[in-house]
């Protein structure tokens, strides 16, 4: 499912796939039969293939002009790119990666568990501004345990968490996106949060400046009530940024993405992975991915993956290496 956004992001895509058991390749242990393999998002039996054969996800693909947030709140993602980065991360980790003047990378999502694997992601576009869409390729992990989780009781106890993934809430700061990134200036009030609302819950958005784009996401739940209008699930609700939100949560728990950002403002042109401010741009990346390919691909496979009891890690550009 693709979400539509407001400037300065592109779109959101959201993953809900309910795998079933692992083989010894990290596929599926089913047969893969009434499947259009290379093609696969029909959703058949509750889960996709995407673009693997083997293993689910997406093997080896360009990117330019804008960045991903990788939100994995379920299941692990195998990384690895053109520059020779590498790692795996799930389960509440978040990767920002900035494609600037060019990259490769494949996302796969290795099947680990022998009987079944649930899996969910949510991969943010978020635009660069003409000055950044050809800086230095760069990645950050935001590992689950260092992003700020935030308790709000209302005044009858019922709880709302949100996960800090980008900008501020009260006197908490997220931890630092890429440095071109669009988010990396304060002034740009970018903001990424993971709601979970109790049942019954209230919660407040505060008001941010005139001029900001804003938007809710209730992806999960069975009803809000926000300014009076109720709201039902798999809806967007774009947010007036001078007007105080608060949001009332029926009787049942409930999943919200809160998406914020100074608009860029400026031309969008997008041809599949490339997004730029104009045609001529696009043709010339076009020209500039077949003469470099953006460094080559490293890999033996286009759908590399790493050892089933590899755990959580991430092995940079330059070498630097974290493990979790």
């Amino acid at each position: 499912m693709q979400w539509e956004t407001l400037d300065p992001f592109l779109f959101c895509a959201h993953h809900l796939d309910l795998y079933p058991a692992g083989n010894d390749q990290l596929g599926p242990a089913v047969p893969l039969d009434g499947r259009n393999i290379g093609q696969d998002f029909a959703g058949k039996d509750g889960w996709n293939m995407y673009h693997g054969n083997i293993v689910p996800g997406f093997p080896a693909h360009p990117h330019r002009g804008f960045e991903t947030v990788t939100i994995v709140t379920k299941g692990l993602v195998d990384h690895s790119d053109s520059l020779g980065a590498t790692g795996r991360f799930g389960n509440g980790d978040v990767q920002w990666l900035t494609s600037g003047r060019g990259v490769q990378h494949s996302e796969m999502f290795p099947l680990l568990n022998k009987d079944s694997n649930h899996f969910e992601l949510f991969q943010l576009w978020l635009n660069l501004p003409g000055k950044s869409k050809m800086a230095e390729p760069h990645y950050k992990m935001l590992w689950r345990d260092e992003i700020p989780k935030i308790i709000k009781n209302d005044s009858s106890g019922n709880k709302t968490t949100i996960d800090l993934i980008a900008g501020f809430y009260e006197d908490q700061k997220s931890l630092e996106p890429t440095p071109d990134s669009w988010a990396a200036d304060a002034e740009n009030e970018v903001q990424i949060w993971l709601l979970k609302m109790d049942g019954n819950a209230q919660f407040e958005i505060p008001v941010a400046k005139d001029g900001v784009n804003r938007a809710l996401y209730f992806y999960d739940g069975e009803s809000l009530t926000i300014s009076g209008t109720e709201i039902k699930s798999k809806q967007m609700i774009e947010l007036n940024p001078q007007n105080e939100i608060i949001i009332k949560n029926s009787s049942k728990p409930a999943s919200i993405m809160f998406l914020q950002g100074r608009p860029i403002n400026e031309p969008v042109v997008q041809y599949g992975p490339f997004v730029m401010n104009s045609q001529e741009e696009i043709q010339q990346t076009m020209r500039d991915y077949q003469s470099t390919q953006f460094g080559g691909w490293p890999w033996p496979r286009a759908d590399h993956v790493h050892e089933k009891d590899k755990g959580r890690f991430a092995i940079h550009a330059n070498g630097k290496e974290e493990i979790k």
